[in-house]
């Protein structure tokens, strides 16, 4: 199967869409290198990016993917306005995540919008990792399964799945796709822990990831 390759993945930072040097996407909480950062789905609704029906308290980033560049997020709502919101955001911070790598530039305004705390330090190293490699990458990401649990008013945690299958890594200088074939799972499991900060923007505190969990492999 061709994927993505992986680049590093911290324990604590697993990717909310992202890749690595010998796979594809988002980074793995238990390995040494880290993938393309995914998202989730929970039904039939696909969307390029659910992020604009998010709360307008803040002024979300905008943030345009290249043409060759795919964020696919299916049934990426649950009818609940609250859910809906932290669902919107989660993908705002993929898609900022994502527009990070392709830029080549950890110090981009959607990083910061998006993360806090520990997870904002390792987003940051994560995209450095690619920089540092000179990767970047192209192809479609789908993201699907999404489950929201609330805690109270202010916190949330997100559980998505994410398939890399048609994702591939990508040299900076040269932009030679590598098409490789990988034996690792394309499907990755992201867990995420959220807090709405004061602008009424649900960022991510920490996020984990496990590549090839049963669950993801549908």
């Amino acid at each position: 199967m061709n994927r993505r390759p992986r680049l590093l993945a911290t324990a604590a930072f697993a990717a909310a869409t992202a890749l690595v040097l010998t796979g594809c996407g988002g980074g793995d909480g238990d390995s040494a290198d880290n993938d393309k950062i995914a998202g989730a789905d929970t039904g039939g609704e696909t969307s390029a990016s659910p992020s604009a029906s998010a709360s307008q308290a803040a002024d979300r980033p905008k943030i345009e993917l290249p043409s060759d560049v795919t964020d696919k997020y299916e049934n990426w709502k649950t009818g609940d306005d609250t859910k809906d919101a932290v669902l919107a955001d989660t993908a705002g911070r993929i898609d900022a995540t994502n527009d990070a790598i392709l830029r080549g530039d950890a110090g981009t305004t959607g990083l910061s919008f998006y993360y806090r705390d520990k997870a904002l330090t390792d987003a940051v190293e994560w995209v450095q990792a690619y920089v540092d490699a000179n990767l970047s990458f192209t192809g479609t990401t789908r993201y699907y399964a999404p489950k929201v649990t609330l805690s109270g008013e202010k916190s949330a945690d997100v559980v998505y799945c994410a398939d890399e299958s048609k994702g591939f890594n990508k040299n900076r200088k040269t932009n030679k796709v590598d098409t490789t074939p990988s034996d690792e799972s394309p499907y990755v499991l992201y867990n995420t822990r959220l807090e709405k900060s004061e602008q009424g923007v649900w960022q991510a505190i920490n996020l984990i990831s496990k590549r090839g969990d049963k669950t993801c492999a549908a």
